[in-house]
């Protein structure tokens, strides 16, 4: 099942704990693999081959899309909260 959207990508405990990598991770190699390539597809890492080893990095383009879409989202919520204030001072 392919992740095409960042929301979906992060939407999983296990994805959003990797961003956070620790020593001790309570899931498989092959697991942690498996949500890099999510992450990956949604556009928020990069990956760089160093030998056997993939080195994975934040895309700075997928996560500025993600702010991008929160801050629209934020000032669309809020601009409806200040007219239906508006609204309601005007009409008592």
């Amino acid at each position: 099942m392919a992740y095409q959207d960042p929301m979906d990508a992060l939407g999983d405990r296990t994805r959003r704990a990797i961003g956070e990598i620790a020593g001790e991770l309570p899931v498989s190699r092959p697991a942690v693999s498996q949500h890099l390539r999510v992450l990956k597809e949604a556009g928020l890492v990069t990956e760089r081959r160093d030998g056997t080893r993939r080195i994975y990095r934040v895309d700075p383009d997928g996560v500025g899309s993600l702010r991008a879409y929160f801050d629209e989202f934020w000032n669309e919520a809020l601009a409806a909260f200040k007219e239906a204030a508006e609204d309601e001072r005007r009409n008592g």
